[in-house]
């Protein structure tokens, strides 16, 4: 009798406790968990901005450069003309080296793409090519990818 009690206060108190939980119908649905563990989110892209970054060089080029230019500026004049002709050489050397190897590399550029989530939440995602995406697109994120819909 005394288990059956017990028993008895305990899915009452669940019941209450489960009772007292509040979910307003305005509040949006959470992200969907789907078979493989990933969550799903849907968004609307707000924004479809191309990012160009500096590229950065390795200081090979201006270092090879220096050297060369150095070289080339020591085979003019005599003297002290000679050493300015080095000092010289050496800094526009290292100048169009480094130049000339940020030129090889490229400017790194790509798309910034943001999207306010049904949530609220405003997450980006970086592509080299947009695609389809335009604002005001409906979109599904899944797996971290972009899907229009």
């Amino acid at each position: 009798m005394q288990r059956a009690v017990t028993l008895g206060a305990a899915l009452l108190a669940t019941l209450v406790a489960t009772g007292c939980a509040v979910h307003p119908a305005t509040q949006p649905a959470p992200p969907t968990p789907s078979a493989s563990g990933y969550r799903v989110e849907y968004g609307q892209v707000q924004s479809v901005d191309l990012v160009r970054a500096e590229s950065q060089t390795s200081g090979g080029g201006a270092l090879l450069g220096g050297v060369i230019g150095a070289v080339v500026g020591r085979q003019i004049g005599s003297g002290s003309g000679r050493d300015a002709g080095t000092a010289v050489g050496a800094v526009g050397g290292a100048i169009i080296g480094n130049q000339i190897e940020k030129n090889q590399r490229g400017a790194q550029s790509f798309y910034r793409i943001a999207i306010l989530t049904q949530s609220g939440q405003m997450r980006t995602f970086d592509y080299a090519q947009p695609g389809d995406l335009r604002i005001g697109d409906r979109v599904r994120i899944e797996n971290n990818q972009l899907h229009r819909y």
